[in-house]
């Protein structure tokens, strides 16, 4: 079971422009899984971070994003950015939850960079997306050597909430139902 006060999850790059790019996930289904895991930070108190690429008139998020001002980053790892670094680390939850476009740079490179420093990492394959799938597998495949784990939101969910009749996890199951 996975205690959701250990957790903490990034939205990176999850843009207007960007999203629609992605090649292994359609954009529709990336905003849907964003959406439930904009439910689940508010259900489970699950502190989260915006991370965004610069673009020309600013990093317009997509709308399923929690409202929060992003960290605009430089580079391809979240991870460089100090400022946003500082914030994950300020909050003390070692699990570092991933989703994000592109699987082949920001999620990559951030999962890899925070393995190093010694956090746990997921990834959410249905709230990410890659360049082609063969790149995204190659991704893929790099974080779980790392050490990372590989899953997807309603495996993510439900091991953090084992039991759907209390509040809460009426909560959940019922953003869950939304994948579907």
């Amino acid at each position: 079971m996975l205690d959701p006060a250990s957790v903490q999850l990034v939205f990176a790059d999850l843009q207007d422009g960007i999203v629609e790019a992605a090649a292994t996930n359609p954009a529709s289904s990336i905003r849907r899984s964003v959406k439930v895991l904009n439910k689940l930070v508010t259900a489970l108190d699950i502190p989260f971070t915006v991370s965004a690429a610069p673009r020309p008139g600013g990093p317009r998020t997509i709308e399923e994003v929690p409202e929060y001002e992003p960290y605009v980053r430089t580079g391809p790892s979240c991870w460089d950015d100090t400022a946003w670094r500082e914030a994950v680390l300020a909050a003390s939850r070692p699990t570092l939850v991933i989703c994000g476009v592109t699987t082949e740079m920001v999620v990559l490179r951030t999962a890899l960079d925070a393995l190093a420093d010694g956090m746990a990492v997921q990834v959410l394959v249905d709230a990410c997306g890659g360049i082609t799938r063969r790149t995204e597998e190659a991704a893929l495949r790099q974080i779980e050597a790392a050490g990372g784990v590989v899953t997807s939101v309603a495996s993510f969910a439900t091991a953090m909430v084992r039991d759907f009749t209390t509040p809460t996890g009426r909560q959940v199951i019922a953003a869950l139902h939304e994948l579907l």
